[in-house]
């Protein structure tokens, strides 16, 4: 790779250990993808912020890195455990508080806005088309690249964390515009969709597509199927990004046969003890969506809905949030459905949801079975 004066400088250790360290991240990884070259970025997103993902060697290495590092650039992060608003309602483990204490203020104290969201699409003001950014989140990786405009590749964790550091990250894969071109594309076959449908596509696409590919017969999305679709692309591949239309190249199809294929291997459970809602969590829209269909309802078990703070006071002034806790729903800011210490496999066998990301990671990590079902459907059967 050829690198600047100064890049080479701080490679070499002369602008201090920590970011010698996040430089010998980003060189091997570029070294790795073939880049030519580190180029500058005006935004990272970071993952690794859930104790439940990074455990103790996590906590410490923050912890650490916090001493003397700053963030040179925007720097905002995914969603923690739980809710430091609310945890006094869940039975979690006082050590987990603490190390969950940890992880968030040793991101603060570098600099990142504590925006606790895997929406930063839907929270932050987007930098104009052909921005190069470095989101570690999957589904906002994807957004980004597909409806935004922006250029990312589909960072892991600690390229985001060096990207925030310096600013920079190497030249390669969806960075490049003939990567971004795809050659598959997939031709949607169902008529009936939902988000639901939309999740499913998306994880058909992650297990079959390379860095991109090319959806055709799919049009008119509303935000609910774009982040379905986004997140569940994001859970089953590298796929990093989709087109819409026909591409030139192998074209496979998506109809009723694959989708049952993907529905038997996430729905393991024909009922749920409790409902999560939110994976990637929800926004305005779809909390006023919620409100709405939820009106002279009452849900018939616990349903946890999993939101950004960044929308707290907007869902209140707007009634919305009175709406769905008068239903029963349980509004929980700043986490999310995945990796949550909320679902304790040892009080839950099951669980409704409407996301294929969710129901994935319900059954990965927390170890419970999945009821998978639209919202429609959930609003239906789970409320009177």
């Amino acid at each position: 790779m050829e690198l600047t004066k100064d890049e080479e400088n701080a490679l070499d250790g002369k602008q201090g250990e920590t970011l010698a360290l996040a430089y010998r991240t980003l060189v091997a990884i570029g070294e790795a993808s073939n880049a030519d070259r580190l180029i500058p970025i005006e935004w990272a997103h970071l993952s690794g912020v859930n104790y439940n993902t990074i455990g103790d060697a996590g906590k410490e290495f923050l912890s650490q890195l916090s001493r003397d590092a700053t963030f040179k650039v925007k720097t905002t992060v995914n969603p923690m455990g739980f809710d430091f608003d609310s945890v006094s309602n869940y039975k979690l483990d006082d050590k987990f508080i603490e190390n969950q204490r940890s992880i968030k203020n040793s991101y603060e104290k570098m600099g990142a806005i504590p925006s606790y969201s895997c929406i930063p699409y839907e929270i932050f003001d987007i930098p104009k088309q052909g921005t190069h950014v470095s989101f570690a989140e999957s589904n906002a990786a994807i957004y980004a690249n597909s409806f935004s405009g922006l250029k990312t590749n589909k960072e892991g964790a600690f390229s985001a964390l060096a990207s925030a550091l310096t600013g920079k990250s190497p030249c390669s894969d969806l960075r490049d515009d003939d990567v971004r071109k795809p050659n598959l594309t997939i031709r949607m076959k169902i008529e009936s969709r939902d988000e639901l449908t939309y999740g499913m596509l998306g994880y058909f696409a992650g297990k079959v597509a390379g860095s991109s590919v090319a959806l055709s017969g799919v049009n008119d999305l509303d935000r609910r199927s774009c982040k379905s679709l986004c997140a569940g692309m994001g859970t089953s591949g590298a796929c990093g990004m989709f087109t819409f239309g026909e591409e030139e190249g192998e074209k496979i199809d998506f109809d009723k046969n694959e989708m049952q294929k993907i529905h038997d291997e996430l729905n393991t459970s024909e009922s749920g003890d409790l409902i999560t809602l939110g994976s990637p969590q929800l926004g305005l829209e779809e909390i006023g969506d919620l409100a709405l269909m939820l009106k002279g309802r009452k849900f018939q078990k616990r349903c946890m809905i999993f939101c950004p703070s960044a929308i707290k006071g907007q869902i209140r002034d707007l009634g919305y949030a009175n709406e769905i806790e008068h239903a029963g729903g349980e509004l929980l800011f700043d986490c999310c459905t995945c990796l949550s210490p909320l679902v304790d496999n040892k009080e839950v066998d099951s669980v409704v949801t409407n996301s294929v990301k969710g129901a994935y990671y319900l059954k990965t990590s927390n170890k419970v079975d999945v009821n998978l079902k639209s919202l429609k459907r959930i609003v239906q059967e789970e409320t009177k």
